[in-house]
């Protein structure tokens, strides 16, 4: 997986926290100068100004629905004072964080989406092992998402992180990714979150999902988690017609344990197709 992929993973994933360049170089073991020429050659923007763009963006949308303290807003994007916020946010849109906030609105700001990462498929999956796993409840956050809207999953699951080990009659450590709802317009919910026992009281933003008893085709897989998408590609378009097992109604998961490394991304996980 190249280096810019794996620092769009970083900055998506981590935004909330104190990024600079030397401590994203760091994540993915490059050198500062290497990134800086690498990001910069592939993207045509300066990595860390790609990252002022998206806190920033991201800032607009919430002064956009009515955020009650334009200081939380700031702090939360990695601003250590209103007047460093507020002058970074004129610089980039021409306009106050207080006038976004009245208008609501952000219509007439030029926002920086979250780039879509791609990568090649990985070149083989091996053969998928086939359990039936029983009921299930997982609770966590959920968002709707199209299939040209992934890009979003690092800014989800960061939300989520926060929940881990503080939701009630949480069952293990670990974590589920699961795509359910298709409609015909390839529009889906999909649920960061983690299992659970038995109904419980959630926090306000938090929903519960069950998962009813199915047979699954796994596939694991090392690599860098965010590959995902091009591993999800090679399983539909080869994988899984080569084992013989047909696609059944029913949702995806990604399971992710402790064989996943938070920090990098790199590690093992499984995805979980629903098989007749």
């Amino acid at each position: 997986m190249d280096t810019v992929q794996k620092a769009l993973w970083y900055v998506e994933t981590h935004s909330r926290q104190s990024l600079t360049l030397e401590r994203v170089a760091s994540a993915i073991q490059v050198s500062p100068y290497y990134l800086t020429r690498a990001f910069a050659a592939v993207m045509g923007t300066p990595l860390m100004r790609y990252v002022r763009r998206r806190r920033l963006s991201e800032a607009a949308k919430q002064l956009a629905v009515g955020a009650t303290d334009i200081m939380a807003v700031a702090i939360d994007h990695g601003y250590g004072s209103h007047e460093a916020f507020s002058r970074a946010f004129k610089e980039e849109f021409r306009v106050t964080p207080e006038s976004v906030r009245l208008q609501g609105h952000h219509h007439n700001l030029a926002l920086t989406e979250p780039i879509a990462m791609s990568t090649p498929p990985p070149s083989q999956l091996g053969s998928p092992r086939i359990e039936t796993l029983p009921p299930k409840r997982l609770a966590g956050i959920v968002e709707r998402y199209d299939c040209e809207s992934t890009a979003g999953f690092p800014k989800q699951w960061q939300r989520f992180a926060p929940y881990l080990d503080l939701i009630a009659k949480q069952i293990g450590r670990n974590v589920y990714g699961v795509s359910y709802n298709f409609d015909e317009e390839g529009k889906f919910d999909y649920l960061s979150g983690i299992e659970v026992r038995g109904r419980i009281e959630l926090p306000f933003g938090l929903a519960q999902l069950d998962l009813p008893e199915q047979k699954y085709a796994v596939f694991s897989y090392d690599g860098h988690v965010a590959e995902i998408r091009a591993v999800l590609a090679t399983i539909w378009s080869e994988a899984l017609p080569a084992s013989g097992y047909e696609a059944a109604p029913g949702p995806t998961l990604e399971k992710f344990g402790d064989q996943l490394d938070p920090a990098t991304g790199l590690g093992r996980f499984e995805i979980r197709i629903a098989v007749q």
